[in-house]
């Protein structure tokens, strides 16, 4: 089906794409306070630089931020959808989490037609997406209301195989760059899963880090494999090791941190969705992200 045709806004960003010469770790907006909705998720970066987030204007909407500061919507999500997760392939394909509709959709980046790349009716709300090196999909998949989740894999032919059940609440998820470890936040039990990955699934489940307060969301790696992590409530980015030990805190000037991704010309410009102020922030990394090298 086709998407409806955006009609581009008057938005500017504040500021326009970072600079390799920026103070690394110094938070700015990216766009203005309440630019996006409350469910503003799933920020994603193309080859080209633009910028996309659920929840822009309403919730079937997807927004694009073009390099020289334009926001518009991009796509809106059929009737009954609402993406929340966004990941590229390196076709330039987009996938997006579909929680009300219980599917992973595809989107054509040319066309703007949407189809549905896998759909499972058994799970409770897909809600974060990541890629291997393999291209296969995972998707993150919590119950908010009984506290506990499950972990899908999508095959690129759509096959859907879950691989765990009855887990915490499952929300950011993310795949080392040797394809051989999968990350899992669980929001409300406050910790990061690691388990090891390959073609049957997933084993040696091990606990990277528990917080006392506040909830986890999205978590992205950079190609060194460290995790940046999303403290929702706390208005804090981590950067993890793959061990687990804390090698940086971002403090934000919005409390509510729900996802990030990295883009930019070198991969290191970092971009967050932030519920509290309904907009996207940015900072500069010491080293480029995962899925910028991947693309």
């Amino acid at each position: 089906m086709r998407s409806s045709i955006p009609l581009l806004l008057a938005i500017s960003v504040i500021c326009p794409a970072n600079s390799p010469a920026d103070e690394l770790w110094k938070v700015r907006e990216y766009t203005p306070k309440n630019s996006f909705t409350r469910g503003v998720e799933g920020p994603a970066c193309d080859r080209e630089g633009n910028l996309y987030a659920v929840a822009f204007e309403e919730k079937r909407n997807i927004g694009i931020v073009t390099p020289d500061g334009k926001v518009s919507v991009f796509v809106t999500l059929p009737e009954g959808s609402a993406g929340n997760g966004i990941r590229f392939n390196r076709a330039g394909i987009m996938f997006v989490a579909d929680y009300t509709g219980h599917n992973i959709l595809r989107i054509d980046p040319e066309s703007k037609e949407i189809t549905v790349h896998a759909h499972e009716p058994t799970m409770h709300q897909p809600n974060d997406i990541t890629i291997g090196p393999d291209e296969t999909l995972y998707a993150s998949d919590p119950d908010w209301k009984k506290g506990d989740g499950a972990i899908w894999r999508i095959e690129a032919d759509g096959t859907v195989t879950q691989l765990a059940d009855n887990k915490g609440t499952t929300n950011g998820i993310e795949v080392s760059p040797d394809g051989k470890t999968l990350f899992v936040a669980e929001s409300k039990q406050q910790r990061v899963l690691a388990y090891d990955l390959d073609k049957s699934g997933i084993s040696n489940e091990r606990v990277l880090i528990t917080f006392e307060e506040h909830g986890l969301d999205g978590i992205r790696c950079d190609i060194d494999g460290n995790l940046y992590i999303t403290r929702h409530g706390a208005g804090q980015i981590l950067k993890l090791s793959p061990e687990g030990k804390i090698l940086q805190t971002i403090e934000l000037p919005g409390s509510m941190p729900s996802n990030l991704c990295f883009g930019g010309t070198d991969g290191k410009t970092v971009y967050i969705t932030e519920v509290e102020n309904q907009q996207i922030l940015t900072f500069r990394a010491d080293r480029p992200g995962l899925s910028w090298k991947r693309r």
